[in-house]
């Protein structure tokens, strides 16, 4: 694994068409705020894999990592501990549209810190949980239902409805 790599010069590598290259870097990553709550990868940085193939007028580019994710669940506010496997690809074909170009690419300097920010953004679930089963807390008293056992229950609140009632007098 290379050192810590933010910005990495494609061209440097001297690929000719057709050719192309695997790289392990260190790539910092950004915290970031989802839901409310705060994210972060332990360390800061994560092990990616880098494939850059050359094209005829441009690269073909993969990432991949696998990172663990700190910050709460979303049901119990306990840490997640959620595990997140990332896999993205990227093309840039100068000419070829707005859909054939790399925003992370520019005269072939890769900005491969925002790409591994973007790419685990992307990669994440709806939810972050604890568990699948995560419980969540009690809406009444704020308890973590998955600590508090079956047991745990509040009497119910009257029906607002028949309130009127209570203030008759019968005699």
């Amino acid at each position: 694994m290379g050192g810590r790599t933010d910005i990495f010069d494609i061209g440097r590598l001297g690929l000719s068409s057709g050719e192309g290259r695997r790289l392990g870097l260190e790539v910092p990553v950004d915290g970031f705020d989802f839901a409310g709550q705060r994210y972060t990868v332990p360390g800061g940085a994560v092990s990616a894999t880098l494939d850059v193939s050359h094209t005829t007028t441009g690269y073909a580019l993969r990432l991949r990592f696998d990172t663990a994710l700190e910050g709460p669940c979303m049901r119990c506010l306990e840490d997640a501990g959620h595990e997140i496997g990332v896999d993205a690809r990227e093309i840039d074909q100068p000419g070829g549209g707005e859909e054939l170009e790399s925003p992370y690419l520019e005269e072939e300097q890769l900005d491969v810190r925002a790409w591994a920010r973007d790419a685990l953004a992307l990669a994440l679930p709806a939810q972050i949980v604890c568990r699948e089963d995560c419980l969540g807390l009690c809406s009444v008293c704020g308890e973590n239902l998955n600590r508090a056992g079956p047991e745990h229950a509040h009497e119910r609140e009257p029906d607002p409805r028949w309130a009127a009632l209570r203030e008759l007098k019968l005699e």
